[in-house]
């Protein structure tokens, strides 16, 4: 088939820029007449400003980021939506050997448990009373990284803002600021995580997935300018994307996908760094692994679905942490940020599993649970956060009173 759509869609070297590759690598862009054109980034700054200044017409993007751009947080963007998740999980908590070597001397084990590990952090903190904080990189200050670390953090008795420094860092560069000493720890997706384990200068502590099960991380963030004015286009993309998130989330072929994705025009990376997250069995630095089987999910638990509750609880964090103040004004911008209706209507006639609501009380489900469906069976959770906490997207003036 000849492709005759063209789409350009920006993208950072990261593991969970997976569903875009394969679409294009695989042929299911192709098979929807899409001649999909991907150009990678180094930085999430430089993907806004291409998006802004219609270089793309969507691109793999943090979750939280089209909610900033359309609540004014960003200097330069351009009105956006965000159509589609791009997975769950898939992120980490990376320490220095040095580091590491002080949290396990108060107790941090290799089972990457983020109560055990947070309390051995905050006894490590407590010890430095008087000396230099500690700092810790995250991608962007829009970002579920910076969100779920300093969840983490203040969940184990650390104030994120008075006991550590929280700089920005692009993803690739992470492992090298931790190996020259200019972090002491890091929040990024993946490869950078096991980059660093590989090199044997960083032990992961914590993943996403132990912080918050199930959790969002990226999304299809599409110029809503584009999205209004190519609506079968659209369609067309997130038809592609969902195929290749079948096709990601078969274990037969993350082996090829790794293959795919290490090449230098993509990651860029070597093969063996992607594999433990694809797999689930991350290294724990001394010849070991730990088994993480939800560390990264391309398609079950309802993955690419655009949950608005996923884009208020983020809201909330900017809430938190002082980016914004809390508004009905502000939640109304990031509940319509996120467009399930539009996920719907291009995905509903494949038959897919399309979930009965648009937004769930996020952190109540113990248990993988079936729930109510249109299409496929379709099957949620657990998505618990690790300190028990449940958030409801009906009640966020509630739930910031208590954070």
């Amino acid at each position: 088939m000849t492709a005759d759509c063209r789409i350009t869609v920006g993208f950072l070297p990261l593991l969970d820029s997976a569903l875009l590759i394969a679409a294009r690598e695989k042929g299911f862009a192709e098979a929807e007449g899409i001649d999909l054109v991907l150009v990678r980034e180094n930085s999430w700054a430089s993907v806004r400003d291409r998006l802004a200044v219609g270089h793309f017409a969507a691109a793999h993007m943090l979750a939280p980021m089209p909610i900033a751009f359309n609540l004014g947080l960003a200097p330069l963007a351009t009105p956006t939506i965000a159509p589609m998740a791009l997975g769950l999980g898939g992120n980490a908590v990376t320490v220095s050997g040095r580091l590491w070597a002080a949290m396990r001397e108060v107790g941090a084990s290799h089972d990457l448990d983020p109560a055990i590990n947070g309390a051995a952090l905050r006894q490590v903190i407590a010890s430095r009373q008087g000396t230099e904080k500690l700092r810790f990189a995250v991608v962007h200050p829009h970002s579920g990284h910076n969100y779920e670390l300093r969840y983490w953090l203040a969940a184990c008795g650390i104030d994120p803002q008075r006991d550590t420094d929280i700089v920005i860092v692009p993803p690739p560069l992470m492992p090298d600021a931790l190996a020259a000493g200019r972090i002491d720890g890091y929040c990024v997706g993946e490869p950078w995580n096991s980059a660093s384990v590989f090199h044997g200068t960083g032990r992961i502590v914590t993943t996403k997935s132990k912080i918050w099960r199930s959790s969002p991380e990226k999304v299809l963030g599409v110029s809503a300018e584009w999205a209004d004015a190519n609506p079968e286009s659209l369609g067309m993309l997130l038809r592609a994307l969902y195929r290749a998130a079948q096709w990601c989330g078969e274990a037969a072929n993350h082996a090829e996908l790794a293959a795919i994705l290490a090449r230098p025009g993509y990651v860029g990376c070597d093969v063996e760094w992607l594999m433990p997250a694809l797999s689930g069995q991350l290294l724990n630095g001394d010849g070991g692994v730990i088994a993480v089987d939800d560390f990264f999910v391309p398609l079950a638990r309802a993955a690419t679905f655009p949950w608005r509750s996923h884009a208020l609880w983020f809201y909330s964090q900017m809430a938190r942490w002082g980016q914004i103040e809390a508004s009905k004004a502000g939640e109304h911008i990031a509940r319509e940020t996120y467009r399930p209706d539009l996920y719907r209507a291009a995905l509903g006639p494949l038959g897919v599993a399309l979930p009965g609501a648009n937004a769930k009380v996020e952190g109540s489900l113990v248990k993988a649970t079936p729930v109510g469906s249109a299409g496929a069976s379709l099957v949620l959770g657990p998505d618990g956060f690790f300190d028990g906490g449940v958030f409801d997207p009906d009640q966020i003036a509630r739930y910031l009173s208590l954070s």
